[in-house]
């Protein structure tokens, strides 16, 4: 919170505070406009703060899968060729 790290999960927050936080396989920051008065929909709680995460960088992407899942087979056969007939132990 606000460029330091936050140890209680209790910590209160307001207006202003800009929050810093992983989700999932990103980091998002996020600026608190105003706090709710109740519990409401998402496009309700989505007003109240502003989202100033970066757009994510193209080239960094994750390379999407080509074919199938390896079977246990294929991937005893990798590790063999990755060991080069060593033990792993």
């Amino acid at each position: 919170m606000n460029a330091t790290r936050v140890t209680k999960a209790a910590s209160p927050v307001g207006p202003g505070d800009v929050l810093t936080f992983a989700q999932g396989r990103q980091i998002r920051v996020i600026r608190i406009v105003a706090l709710a008065t109740r519990r409401g929909p998402a496009p309700e709680a989505q007003a109240l703060y502003d989202d100033l995460t970066p757009a994510p960088d193209p080239a960094a992407a994750e390379q999407p899968r080509t074919g199938p899942r390896p079977t246990k087979k294929d991937r005893r056969s990798l590790d063999a060729m990755r060991d080069d007939g060593e033990s792993g132990f």
